[in-house]
């Protein structure tokens, strides 16, 4: 080799590593990740993780709840790798990890303190014992009200109320003329919009997604007493266009005082208790998920977790990112960016033992306790053959739990009769199944 051309090599290798010491050839990380609150806090908060890696760009695509799933498993399933970090739940970590999909969840730093994670957000997000995300944030579910409007009523919310009384409070706290409705409530079809509050119903009021031969049982009694109450309910006291609203609806309805009842995830505490971003923080108070004939299955158990897919081709940034985006640094970074009330709930141990966090978010122990307490082993009174609250925990449910709940929110804008949704829903269910091969 010639000496001016190795020269000219040196002085390549020279100009390279100064390109990439001032970032010009970082890493790029793309992120899929849910609209909600708390996930646009944490893009908020992202650049303290892009400073302490100068490597590594974050590349965010934030989605609507539906989009999300879609886009996530599109991905996944064609191995595109299109995403190098996407959030799940513990519906698709252990299927996917199961399958390969996913990036096990191993090897963490010692200071990411695993064992602080709350095991029922690890044993949701593994499969046969190995971790493949960890939990961004773990919720259950339960009723807020507003006190004020309770109080002016006369009316006293029990510590568990049931359906009954619910559907009594709405009546008597709707005030369509004042712009106040007595209830709000998930109506937005999709698996894990309406489905997953209609889910607790049924399950609460007797009734099951399917008997323990894999027969879907929609049109069942159960099903069409729950159904019908929750659709009659809306329809009375419930907001106009509710068939369109979602959790971040109904949230934006809630702390901007236009509900009298909500029942939805216990993660909107944060928000609802946060004067910064709730009308209403001074005057919300807070109750378990109502029940009907039986407590099984009547509040939820989900989480939105971090996964890496298999297909990433930035698998160290991304884990190091959802390490820090998981970790208790973390929480202190939202603690002091807006306040104890609006951290992360249900993840951690040592969030809980946390005076500060104590003292600001006086619903905590109720959530801790209802997160404990969800049992996605035994979600109905009756003997079933999944797992799962307020989903079914095989593949094919994203594919009919859609159609149901588009079948439902029909119902809720009018366009069809419950028995007519029901009928629609349970030959979906029954078809997917049986192609599936799950009825023997």
């Amino acid at each position: 080799m010639k000496p001016a051309f190795k020269t000219a090599i040196r002085a390549l290798g020279a100009g390279a590593v100064t390109l990439a010491a001032s970032g010009a050839f970082a890493q790029t990380v793309t992120i899929a990740m849910l609209n909600n609150p708390d996930m646009i806090e944490l893009k908020k908060l992202a650049p303290a993780f892009e400073k302490a890696n100068p490597g590594v760009k974050l590349n965010w695509v934030i989605l609507e709840e539906n989009v999300l799933r879609q886009r996530a498993t599109t991905d996944i399933t064609t191995n595109s790798g299109q995403f190098d970090v996407v959030m799940i739940g513990a519906y698709e970590a252990p299927q996917w990890g199961k399958r390969g999909w996913l990036s096990p969840m191993t090897n963490l730093a010692a200071s990411y303190d695993l064992n602080d994670v709350v095991k029922t957000a690890r044993d949701g997000l593994s499969y046969n014992g190995t971790l493949y995300a960890l939990p961004f944030y773990v919720e259950s579910s339960m009723t807020y009200y507003r006190k004020d409007l309770f109080a002016a009523k006369g009316l006293k919310m029990p510590d568990q109320p049931t359906y009954d009384q619910i559907a009594q409070f709405a009546d008597k706290l709707t005030d369509k003329a004042a712009g106040t409705y007595g209830i709000c409530l998930r109506g937005k079809a999709g698996w894990g919009e309406n489905m997953a509050y209609v889910s607790t119903v049924v399950n609460t009021f007797g009734g099951r997604w399917f008997d323990e031969k894999w027969h879907a049982q929609l049109t069942t009694p159960e099903w069409k007493k729950a159904v019908g109450f929750y659709v009659d309910l809306l329809k009375k006291d419930g907001p106009p266009g509710a068939s369109s609203n979602g959790f971040n609806e109904n949230l934006t309805l809630m702390s901007s005082g236009k509900c009298a009842m909500w029942i939805d995830a216990t993660v909107a505490a944060g928000i609802l208790y946060n004067k910064q971003q709730s009308q209403v923080a001074d005057r919300i108070g807070f109750a378990a998920a109502p029940i009907a004939v039986t407590p099984n299955g009547s509040h939820w158990l989900w989480t939105w977790a971090l996964a890496v897919p298999k297909s990433s081709k930035s698998q160290d940034a991304a884990k190091k990112f959802i390490e820090w985006a998981t970790s208790k640094d973390y929480v202190e970074l939202v603690a002091k960016d807006e306040g104890w009330a609006s951290v992360p709930s249900g993840t951690r141990q040592s969030t809980y033992a946390r005076a500060e966090y104590r003292q600001a978010a006086p619903f905590s122990d109720f959530v801790l306790k209802a997160i404990t307490t969800a049992d996605p082993n035994h979600p109905t009174a009756q003997p079933v053959p999944y797992t799962g609250v307020q989903f079914v925990g095989i593949p094919e449910f994203q594919s009919f739990g859609t159609v149901v709940g588009q079948s439902i929110a029909g119902a809720v804008a009018g366009q069809m009769s419950v028995d007519q949704a029901l009928a629609a829903g349970n030959a979906a269910a029954d078809r997917a199944v049986a192609q599936a091969g799950y009825q023997k």
